[in-house]
């Protein structure tokens, strides 16, 4: 049964009906994750580090396959399997402080356990996924290249982006200053990649590490911003629906400070605003970028929702600052 509503991977609840077993299957886009053996090495070792140095927390690991690999290679494509937690919960949408509270507790969580782990052993599965550097020129790229349709569609978008260009030197300072630490995150802290008790709402495990990397905390604190302080997702092409909840936010930021705040600097604690600015300008500049370089990379439902996801998270941003 199709299970979740990832925009990546094609996921699916498995029953064993002799043994009434229930597993998640995965097959892993190897368009996207052009290396999938990167993602079982991280996994493997992100696991027997936790295993090693904190026993008693558990995540949500791939079964073996019969030759003791994370994944299987089966007609051209890597697959896994995952152990179905039962009694678990998935959200789609963050619809309650208490759950966007949980979900950074737990993603802080499992950053602070990760943070003795050796850097140089973790390989990027997806190279520069947050560089917003590369980002704009992937962007500059797509402005060049552009069918002229899609170019004049976007005419107005692209001008209004122009004058968030600032949050490009924020970026800068979080990768280039001492007083920013990078760390391995999981670099997709969307609700529906952490496992909620299905009764108490409870944090169970962290889920997906795909795209576990070293990076900088704005990674996954922002992107948490990004998708749970507004009550609709990145598809919502109402734009009066797209508000700003100053209480989940900050729900957020006690949850997640709760767990990292005793490994994070000053200076980090201070920039938490910031790390959502980078996210949501950055998602904006990557949809726009994709609409016009004809959909290559998101899994589209319409001809026009790359568009209207970019117009989303603009919105998103000139609203974001209700917070301050």
């Amino acid at each position: 049964i199709p299970i979740g509503n990832g925009l990546i991977n094609t996921t699916t609840l498995v029953t064993d009906h002799k043994t009434n077993q229930n597993y998640i299957l995965q097959e892993i886009n190897s368009h996207v994750f052009t290396e999938p053996e990167k993602i079982a090495s991280n996994i493997r070792i992100a696991i027997q580090f936790l295993k090693d140095h904190f026993p008693d927390y558990y995540i949500a690991s791939p079964i073996k396959t019969i030759s003791n690999e994370e994944m299987a290679f089966v007609e051209n494509e890597y697959w896994r399997l995952i152990p179905y937690v039962e009694n678990s919960k998935v959200f789609d949408e963050v619809n309650s402080v208490d759950v966007a509270y949980e979900a950074a507790r737990m993603f802080g969580g499992f950053t602070k356990r990760l943070d003795g782990c050796v850097l140089d052993e973790i390989q990027d599965t997806i190279p520069d996924f947050h560089n917003l550097n590369l980002r704009i020129e992937h962007y500059q790229d797509a402005l060049k290249n552009a069918a002229k349709d899609r170019l004049n569609k976007a005419e107005s978008l692209i001008e209004a982006l122009k004058s968030f260009s600032f949050v490009e030197q924020i970026y800068e300072e979080w990768t280039t200053s001492p007083d920013f630490k990078r760390r391995i995150h999981h670099h997709d802290t969307k609700i529906s990649n952490v496992l909620l008790d299905n009764e108490s709402h409870k944090g169970l495990s962290v889920i997906d590490l795909d795209t576990l990397m070293s990076g900088y905390l704005f990674s996954d604190f922002g992107d948490m911003v990004r998708t749970y302080v507004c009550p609709v997702s990145e598809a919502e092409t109402d734009l009066d629906k797209i508000v700003i909840r100053k209480a989940y936010y900050q729900a957020i930021e006690k949850g997640y400070l709760e767990e990292m705040g005793e490994v994070m600097t000053c200076r980090e604690k201070e920039s938490l605003f910031d790390a959502g600015l980078i996210m949501i300008y950055m998602q904006s500049i990557r949809f726009l970028t994709d609409y016009l370089n004809g959909d290559e990379y998101y899994k589209i439902e319409y001809p026009e929702q790359n568009y209207d996801r970019a117009l989303n998270q603009l919105v998103l941003l000139e609203r974001y600052f209700e917070i301050k």
